[in-house]
């Protein structure tokens, strides 16, 4: 069933509003976060971790950029990499969607101010950027293999759709400098202009996105013709291959995400935009069988795409080695974009599956717990316990074992920050038939079936520590409507309570389906096994072989050598020193999930290799029960060594 959304009376709080789909997205003014894991983090993320991003933009000179740029002496005074322009607009994103979350005055206040300074640096024809085209820089668009210009027009135009979103009555003025520019961008790289993309894909969706908030058919024309472009050379190729930035084969013959994998995300994003606002459905189908490969084949057990440090790409089919993963935390915010807009257009909870992964495990482990330092990559086996990074400088990106303040390129922090303000957004949707909940969380749900038929539900729940979520419905209708509760795919065993049978029902993973004529009160429960499951790897991915992992619910469990220092193994506890003796001693205590492990003793010989008796090589020394935390809680309590992927005797 497709769901026009243009019918929709009111400017939707969401990052997506596509034209039409299966399922209608709800906006911020429809959900709201009550408690729990993510009101938590939202908390944090309004309150700490965007006065932070801004303070380390302005300590870099990122934001400062622009004033150089509007007084004239960029060239000279410019600090950052050539894409710093686009952080500072994803911050702007970010309190775009904390304003319209939570209101904050503060936030506002900061924000409007922020974009008068963006404003004064705007050129005349739209242009504007901080690293080109001024006296003493490169001429624009001299360097669209890596200059990044269109992709922060890109980040600039999303941070204006979440403002128009959010507050359309604005007078700031952000909305109109985006305008400018995807004006000056379809002029330049129109039908009739330059044939070139963009090194970095990001304008796609965005300018697709903006078309949508905002009515202008030209700029999704224009996402369009980016599209239709990638993959035919129209970038030189590199040391790296133009896999790198997805410029060696077309979008619509391509089989499986390739290369850097944030680009590849972003592009997907864009690409499913384009396919939906065409009425495209063989370029829609492409991108279901590469999201299909890449699930299957190059997504590690977190949701983290990315197996290879250089070029920050995807490795081959079942190349995913824990200790070398990239996993790039932006690279897993491009899949959140890239799942949902899928989601909005099929409505199958695969995708929702995945986004949800995603979330608890790549999206919730980049901040500490603070909301001040950051991983930009998400390591599954860390070896060595690393060093306290230092909080006054930027750090490489890449080196630290533990969360760093502040990255040299620091592209994850706002990324997550953006998305955690936005993250309601993907809780719940509508369609002609009723309402479907897709991300567990205390919430409520304030919105409108496409009849006109207001719908007010409560999600009561303690997701992901327990799994009963309770749905209690606050409105009689004497239509008939139905509620739809995704059951994730690992919750084998699931229930149902509903008002027309009190006793549990089991339902298959996928989607739960209640239709009736519901009266205000009425409660539908969904129980979700959330106890601790042994998983085993697919025997092709080689580098884990031997080895399982544990979840519990949607979350990865890892060891940290901090908890076996705590068991009293040994002083400088390592990881790598044990196995896990047995399946069965994965049991939860108390709310906690602990396993029994044998420590090794490391081989004495100047030789690390012997041969085998008959029951193998064991140098056990001791029997030990430790605990397995979140992988999204692992360091923060100091250096440590850590490991998902558990060696099983």
């Amino acid at each position: 069933m497709i769901v026009n959304l243009t019918s929709t009376t009111h400017a939707v709080a969401t990052p997506v509003v596509p034209s039409h789909g299966a399922l209608r997205p709800l906006g911020l003014d429809e959900v709201r976060i009550t408690g729990g894991v993510w009101a938590g983090r939202q908390a944090v993320n309004g309150r700490a971790t965007l006065a932070h991003i801004e303070y380390w933009m302005e300590h870099e000179g990122w934001i400062g950029n622009f004033d150089a740029a509007a007084a004239g002496t960029v060239a000279e005074h410019r600090g950052g990499r050539e894409f710093s322009d686009s952080e500072v607009y994803k911050l702007l994103e970010a309190m775009a969607w904390e304003v319209g979350r939570s209101g904050d005055a503060d936030v506002e206040a900061r924000l409007t101010s922020l974009v008068a300074r963006i404003a004064a640096a705007q050129e005349p024809d739209g242009y504007l950027n901080t690293q080109f085209g001024r006296p003493g820089q490169r001429a624009r668009y001299s360097d669209l293999e890596w200059g990044h210009e269109l992709y922060c027009f890109g980040h600039m135009f999303q941070a204006a759709v979440a403002r128009l979103r959010t507050r359309p009555a604005a007078t700031d003025g952000l909305v109109d400098i985006a305008r400018r520019a995807a004006d000056h961008v379809c002029a330049t790289f129109g039908a009739d202009g330059l044939q070139r993309v963009c090194g970095h894909p990001e304008i796609e969706p965005a300018l697709a996105e903006l078309g949508r908030a905002t009515g202008e058919q030209r700029y999704v024309d224009q996402a369009a013709l980016f599209v239709a472009r990638r993959g035919t050379g129209t970038l030189a190729d590199i040391e790296l291959g133009r896999s790198y930035y997805q410029d060696d084969v077309p979008v619509r013959e391509a089989t499986v995400l390739d290369g850097h994998a944030v680009r590849a995300n972003y592009l997907a994003a864009g690409a499913v935009d384009v396919a939906i606002e065409t009425d495209d459905a063989d370029l829609l189908a492409a991108l279901t069988t590469q999201w299909e490969n890449t699930v299957a084949h190059r997504t590690y057990i977190t949701g983290g795409q990315g197996a290879h440090h250089s070029g920050e790409s995807f490795g081959d089919d079942w190349e995913l080695p824990p200790d070398r993963a990239y996993s790039e935390t932006c690279a897993s915010v491009g899949s959140v974009m890239f799942s949902w807009r899928l989601l909005l257009a099929q409505a199958l909870p695969r995708y929702a599956d995945l986004i949800e992964r995603t979330l608890y495990n790549v999206v919730a482990t980049s901040p500490a717990h603070e909301g001040t330092a950051f991983f930009y990559t998400n390591t599954l086996h860390q070896r060595r316990p690393g060093t306290v990074p230092a909080t006054d400088v930027a750090v490489p990106r890449a080196t630290s074992s533990l969360r760093a303040p502040w990255f040299a390129v620091s592209c994850c922090p706002p990324n997550v920050a953006r998305t955690l303000a936005s993250l309601a957004a993907y809780v719940a949707t509508v369609d002609d038939t009723g309402l479907q909940v897709h991300q567990y969380a205390p919430a409520q749900i304030r919105t409108h079936l496409p009849d006109g038929r207001a719908l007010d539900v409560d999600v009561e729940t303690d997701y992901p520590h327990d799994g009963r979520i309770r749905v209690v419905v606050r409105t009689s209708h004497e239509e008939p409507w139905t509620l739809s509760l995704r059951v994730p795919g690992w919750a084998a065993g699931a229930t149902l309570t509903t008002p027309d049978d009190d006793s549990p029902v089991t339902v298959d993973p996928g989607t739960a389906r209640v239709t009736r004529k519901f009266t205000a009160g009425d409660v539908v429960e969904l129980q979700l096994p959330v106890g601790p499951r042994v998983v085993v790897p697919d025997p092709r991915i080689d580098a884990v072989r031997g080895c399982v992992a544990v979840e519990r619910g949607p979350e990865v469990l890892c060891l940290e050598s901090v908890d076996l220092a705590g068991a009293g193994v040994m002083r400088d506890a390592d990881v790598g020193h044990v196995r896990l003796t047995s399946l069965d001693s994965v049991r939860e205590v108390d709310g906690h999930v602990v396993a029994q492990f044998e420590v090794d003793v490391p081989a004495s010989a100047d030789w690390p290799y012997e041969a085998a008796g008959p029951d193998g090589d064991r140098r056990m020394t001791a029997l030990v029960e430790a605990p397995l935390i979140a992988y999204h809680d692992w360091a923060n309590r100091g250096p440590s060594t850590m490991r998902v992927w558990l060696p099983s005797t």
